[in-house]
C-alpha cells in the first residue's frame, strides 16, 4: 500500500549528459533548499536564482563554495516548484561540456550540501509529487532505452498516458463495482435485487476481456523492447551465412563452399519496419565429423528452439527435401527459404502445404523483401501501434493477476449470493493488482525494483 510518511526531498544532484566531449554538459539539483544551494555557487550573480521566478535563465560563474575556485562559465536555470520536472523546487546548470568540467561542477554542487542521486531519484520524485503516474515513469525508461523508432514512438505514447488513461478507465470502474459488491454485503439475500447479479456478471466479464486484452499486447511490447529471435537453420551450403550477410547488407559473416564452415552462432542485431530482430546464422545440421562441429549443432536446434521466428533454408538445387528435415518446426513460427533460385538447375522442393515459403537468391536479391514482409507478418506486427501494447513485464504480471481475479469473482457471482463475500474479496486483489500498474497501490520494494532500472541523473 502506499506509504504515508513524507519522503526524503533534500537536495539530490547528478551529471544529466553523458560522459565524453560534449557542446554542454550539465548537473541537476532538485529538492529542498535547492535555490539556496544555488545562491552559494553563485555568490557574485546581480541576483540569486532564490530571488528569480521560475523559467528564468542566467549566466553567471560557478564559484566553488569549499575552495573560492572559479569552477566553470555556466548558464543556470531556476524552477519553483511545482512547475520542474520532479514538482519541486530545482536548479539547472548547464557548463561546458566533457568529463572533467562535468565533475567539477559536480563537486560544487555537492560541496554546497546536496547528496549524489541515487539511480531513477529523479523520476521516481516526481512519481511521489503526482507530476507522472507509474505507467508513464516505466515509459520514460523504455523510451530512453528505445531501440528503434517504432519503440520509441510507442513508450512516447505511453509517456503521454495512453496506457495510463485505458488503465485508469478500468480501475475507476472496477472500483465502482467494488463499492457496489461491498455496500451489499450488509444485505441479506433476500435483499439483494434480482438485477444485481446479472448485471454486474455483465460488467465483470467486459472488463475481464480489457484486462486480457492488455495482458496480450505483451508479445507485441516484449517484441518491441528486446527483439525477435529470428534463427536461420538448415543443412550445410544452403545460404545461410549469405542470407545473413544479404539482410544485413554488409559481410558479417564468412561464406565458403567447404561444409561446416560456420561452427557457432553468429547473433547480429537488425530492424525491419521498426521491429528490433536479433539474427542468429547457425551451424549447418548434419551428422558431424568433429566435437566442435557437434557441439555447434546442438547449439543450432537449442536456438531453434527458443526462436520467435525460424528460417528454415532448402537448397533448390540439392533436390527434394526429405520430410524428416520440417519435423521439428513449428508451421506458425516458421519461414521457410528455398534458396539459389537464380541458378539454372533448379529443382522443384515439395514442402509442406502448412509452411510459408519464399524463393531466393542472394545473387539477384529475389525475394529479400518478401521475406522481410513475411518475418514482420508472422510476428502479428502489421499494423501501428496507439501506445497501448505493453511493454513491462511487470505490467503484465500484474494484468494476469488482475484478469484471473475478475474471473474468479464473475464464476463466484454465477454460484449464488452466498457467494458474495469470496467475490468481493477476488475483486478487492483485481482492484490492487490494477492499482499497482498506475502506482495507486505501492510499496518501496515496488519503487525500487521500477526505478532501479534507470541511470543516475533521471
Amino acid at each position: 500500500m502506499k506509504d504515508v510518511h513524507q519522503f526524503d526531498d533534500s537536495p539530490i544532484a547528478a551529471i544529466a549528459t553523458a560522459a565524453g566531449p560534449a557542446g554542454i554538459s550539465v548537473v541537476r539539483v532538485s529538492g529542498a533548499g535547492a535555490l539556496e544551494m544555488g545562491d552559494r555557487l553563485v555568490p557574485f550573480a546581480s541576483r540569486k536564482p532564490s530571488e528569480r521566478a521560475g523559467g528564468s535563465f542566467f549566466h553567471a560563474r560557478v564559484i566553488h563554495p569549499s575552495t573560492g575556485e572559479e569552477v566553470d562559465d555556466a548558464v543556470l536555470l531556476v524552477f519553483r516548484r511545482p512547475n520542474s520536472f520532479t514538482g519541486e523546487d530545482a536548479v539547472e546548470i548547464q557548463g561546458h561540456g566533457g568529463s572533467v568540467p562535468a565533475r567539477r561542477l559536480l563537486d560544487a554542487v555537492l560541496a554546497a550540501g546536496a547528496r549524489l542521486a541515487e539511480a531513477g531519484e529523479y523520476t521516481k520524485r516526481a512519481f511521489l509529487n503526482g507530476r507522472l503516474d507509474l505507467t508513464q515513469a516505466e515509459a520514460l525508461c523504455e523510451f530512453i532505452h528505445s531501440k528503434t523508432e517504432r519503440a520509441a514512438c510507442v513508450a512516447r505514447a505511453q509517456l503521454d498516458g495512453a496506457l495510463g488513461r485505458r488503465v485508469a478507465s478500468i480501475y475507476d470502474e472496477l472500483t465502482r463495482v467494488c463499492a457496489d459488491v461491498e455496500h451489499l454485503l450488509d444485505f441479506d439475500e433476500g435483499e439483494i435485487p434480482d438485477s444485481f447479479v446479472p448485471d454486474c456478471r455483465s460488467q465483470l466479464r467486459r472488463l475481464c476481456a480489457d484486462v486480457s486484452a492488455l495482458a496480450f499486447s505483451w508479445r507485441e511490447g516484449h517484441l518491441l523492447r528486446d527483439g525477435a529471435l529470428v534463427v536461420i537453420g538448415g543443412k550445410p551450403n544452403v545460404g545461410k551465412s549469405s542470407l545473413l550477410n544479404a539482410l544485413l547488407g554488409r559481410d558479417r559473416a564468412i561464406v565458403h563452399d567447404e561444409p561446416g564452415t560456420t561452427r557457432d552462432a553468429i547473433e547480429e542485431s537488425l530492424s525491419i519496419d521498426g521491429v528490433p530482430l536479433r539474427l542468429v546464422d547457425t551451424a549447418g545440421l548434419r551428422n558431424a565429423g568433429s566435437a566442435v562441429e557437434s557441439e555447434g549443432i546442438a547449439r543450432a536446434r537449442d536456438l531453434m528452439k527458443q526462436a520467435d521466428i525460424n528460417i528454415h533454408l532448402v537448397d533448390s538445387t540439392a533436390g527434394a527435401a526429405e520430410d524428416s528435415e520440417f519435423s521439428d518446426l513449428d508451421p506458425a513460427r516458421s519461414i521457410i527459404g528455398i534458396t539459389k533460385c537464380d541458378l539454372p538447375n533448379v529443382k522443384e522442393v515439395a514442402v509442406p502445404f502448412l509452411f510459408l515459403r519464399v524463393r531466393l537468391s542472394v545473387v539477384t536479391g529475389l525475394g529479400l523483401d518478401a521475406l522481410r514482409e513475411a518475418l514482420v507478418a508472422k510476428l502479428g506486427m502489421e499494423r501501428e501501434y496507439s501506445g497501448q501494447a505493453v511493454i513491462s513485464e511487470r505490467q503484465v504480471l500484474e494484468f494476469r493477476q488482475a484478469e484471473a481475479q475478475l474471473c474468479e469473482a464473475e464464476k463466484l457471482l454465477a454460484l449464488g449470493p452466498d457467494r458474495l463475500v469470496i467475490a468481493a474479496n477476488a475483486l478487492r486483489n483485481a482492484c490492487e493488482a490494477l492499482g499497482r500498474v498506475l502506482g495507486r497501490v505501492y510499496s518501496d520494494d515496488l519503487l525500487d525494483a521500477v526505478f532501479s532500472r534507470f541511470c543516475v541523473g533521471k
